[in-house]
């Protein structure tokens, strides 16, 4: 009799293979085969070592495979009675894609669960020092991509804007320059912090700070991936950081008045 196959869509947190979760983990190393993204760390992939690997990553405008690609995969693999995981940065439902391979395994009768991961909107900014959200500072955040600030309909640049609460912008250095133009140009204060931090959580992880009318010069250097950080909670950095960064000596402080 065929054992019935199972796909698991695991999130494998944001750079740092420590933030794995423990089902995860499991899952990690029982599988048969591995769809895994282009940010994963190597040490993920040797918890299974006998796995068959896939390579599916995704760097803007560069797709190893195209979406409706992938979701074949996960399902041909499944109807094998493979054990399947979908290795993805981060956490598979935040800017992931995870919902349109669920739907392709739900309309293909394919049996699968999810796994959250820890998502680098949140984990950068911590390992930055950054809270999202702090009392008296501020009770909420937003989390937008980069490429739907640039170029989708759905962005409400006034409400952005106008709020004085956290904004933390995924894939969207290529976009800086465009997104600190149309803040400011709805209202937001050219003086607001903002903090850029590229491969949080990993030993290479940068943090670059500045203000909304100069951020875009101060990083204009930093290579993707990064998390930016837009709001008055980048000003407790100065007190609360406490992961050390490559360049932390070199770095100068930052005024933001």
């Amino acid at each position: 009799m065929t054992r019935a196959g199972h796909v698991a869509l695991v999130g494998a947190g944001p750079g740092d293979p420590g933030l794995m979760t423990v089902r995860g983990l499991a899952l990690l190393r029982h599988a048969d085969v591995i769809v895994y993204d282009r940010l994963i760390d190597p040490r993920l992939l040797e918890e299974a070592s006998t796995a068959r690997r896939v390579y599916a990553g995704k760097a803007s405008g560069d797709h190893a495979l195209p979406q409706e690609q992938i979701n074949a995969i996960l399902v041909h693999h499944a109807q094998r009675g493979r054990r399947v995981v979908r290795l993805k940065g981060g956490d598979p439902f935040v800017f992931g894609r995870g919902s349109e391979e669920a739907e392709a395994l739900a309309a293909a009768g394919v049996a699968f669960e999810i796994v959250p991961g820890v998502s680098a909107a949140v984990a950068a900014p911590a390992y930055a020092g950054i809270p999202l959200t702090h009392r008296g500072v501020a009770s909420s955040f937003t989390v937008v991509t980069g490429h739907e600030a640039c170029h989708g309909t759905a962005v409400d640049w006034t409400r952005l804007a106008a709020s004085t609460e956290t904004l933390v912008v995924l894939m969207g250095l290529a976009a800086l320059p465009q997104i600190a133009l149309r803040l400011i140009a709805h209202g937001r204060a050219p003086s607001t912090p903002v903090a850029v931090v590229r491969a949080g959580t990993t030993a290479s992880q940068v943090t670059i700070t500045g203000r909304l009318d100069d951020i875009a010069d101060r990083a204009a250097d930093v290579a993707p991936p990064a998390v930016i950080v837009i709001g008055d909670v980048v000003r407790l950095r100065e007190r609360i950081r406490w992961f050390s960064e490559l360049d932390e000596v070199q770095r100068p402080v930052t005024a933001y008045a």
